[in-house]
């Protein structure tokens, strides 16, 4: 069994509401989708988004990595197990730029890549995707498998009534934790979390999420009115420029500090171990460069001591959902789990099925071949901008797979 051919489409989805955090606004999300078609015909589906703000990708050079890349050189080679697929994974290369220091360039779209041969190759071997972690050796440490996993909610508008209704909402419906983007101009984060803690209650798990809008020179007094309501995180606090700083004002926050911009890569989260910057790691599968390396950076942490969420990006379709589903129906010890926002936030989530969570954020695990679900290719044909095909095994025969 091989790869026969890998076909990359520049997707561009409309969000049902405008998106602003402290770092971008943000109301449309251009992606990666990759299809990864064997030579037996069967197809893997991946997904990434690039961030120029984060990995410092855009949706040109990501298609422009993917040209430079031999791919059919690296990919051109026998996929007869999951196991055999990992490897193939573990040792496909992007034709980095030399001034990519922390080997994040690119990921988003190697994470696609990577999904989608996984995909190909769980569903030919019929066994989810979540079954990779018992076979990855970095996963042996943090493997769990769990039959439902329970989704955090999050406050992103800086409307008051907005605020109000969300809170409300987020109540009604049970949820346990609860995040609030904080660091926005003009916006007076003391009242926002005044209000908020008072509608969603004491016993609500809140944290923040500063998107880079501090400074290591105004952390303590940003912070500082804001530790009385109880905050269990305070999320990439300055911008990553000035993470090193964060080491010496640690002690002096009583909130652990999460990395997430400056945490895109397993060399990042060695750095951030190795200089005592954080306390958590904010893992995103498109982010950190696919399933395989967000296993490993969850395995760092643990090895160190210290705590991690698994994340999300603005506008992941139901391709990341499902993978993030199944990383987190199959990693223990995940802090805080974000994702699966379907029906809420993407006009196109691209799959038939809806994975959204429901009451209390619980979701089931997703129990069918590779990423268990269905690609709705009308839907992909009415967001595709452009799509590029890149020849793998051309000449090899489906009997030859």
């Amino acid at each position: 069994m091989r790869i026969a051919e890998l076909i990359a489409y520049h997707v561009q989805i409309p969000l049902k509401a405008k998106i602003r955090h402290a770092s971008y606004t943000r109301q449309m999300t251009d992606s990666v989708v990759v299809r990864c078609r064997l030579v037996d015909g069967t197809e893997g589906w991946g997904e990434g988004l690039p961030r120029e703000y984060v990995t410092g990708e855009t949706i040109n050079s990501a298609f422009e990595l993917l040209r430079a890349t031999s791919l059919a050189q690296q990919l051109a080679a026998d996929l007869e197990s999951p196991e055999s697929a990992i490897d193939v994974c573990e040792r496909f290369q992007l034709t980095r730029p030399q001034a990519d220091t922390r080997n994040c360039f690119g990921n988003s779209v190697r994470c696609a890549v990577e999904l989608s041969i996984l995909d190909a190759v769980c569903r030919a071997s019929e066994v989810p995707l979540s079954a990779i972690t018992s076979v990855f050796g970095p996963a042996a440490g943090i493997r769990k498998k769990q039959d439902k996993v329970q989704y955090s909610a999050v406050i992103t508008s800086s409307s008051p009534v907005k605020q109000r209704i969300k809170s409300f909402l987020i109540r009604l419906h049970g949820f346990h934790q609860t995040k609030v983007k904080v660091g926005i101009e003009g916006v007076d984060d003391e009242v926002s979390l005044r209000r908020i803690r008072g509608l969603v209650g004491p016993k609500m798990d809140l944290r923040i999420d500063a998107n880079e809008a501090w400074t290591c020179e105004n952390l303590e007094s940003k912070f500082g009115p804001l530790e009385k309501f109880s905050i269990t995180s305070i999320e990439q606090p300055v911008h990553h420029n000035e993470v090193a700083g964060l080491a010496k004002l640690r002690p002096n926050i009583a909130a652990p500090i999460m990395l997430d911009e400056s945490l895109c890569s397993v060399d990042d989260g060695q750095r951030a171990i190795e200089s005592g910057t954080c306390d958590l790691f904010n893992i995103r599968i498109s982010k950190c460069g696919g399933f395989l390396n967000s296993v490993k950076i969850a395995a760092l942490a643990h090895q160190a001591g210290l705590g991690y969420q698994l994340g999300c990006q603005v506008g992941e379709t139901g391709i990341l959902s499902a993978a993030g589903r199944h990383f987190a129906t199959s990693v223990g010890e995940i802090r805080y789990l974000e994702g699966s926002y379907d029906s809420f936030l993407v006009k196109e989530r691209l799959t038939h099925e809806n994975l959204t969570w429901g009451r209390r954020g619980l979701a089931p695990a997703l129990v069918g071949p590779g990423l268990g679900v269905s690609i709705d290719e009308a839907a992909l044909k009415r967001v595709t901008v452009a799509e590029e095909h890149f020849a793998i095994s051309p000449n090899r025969r489906p009997d030859q797979g």
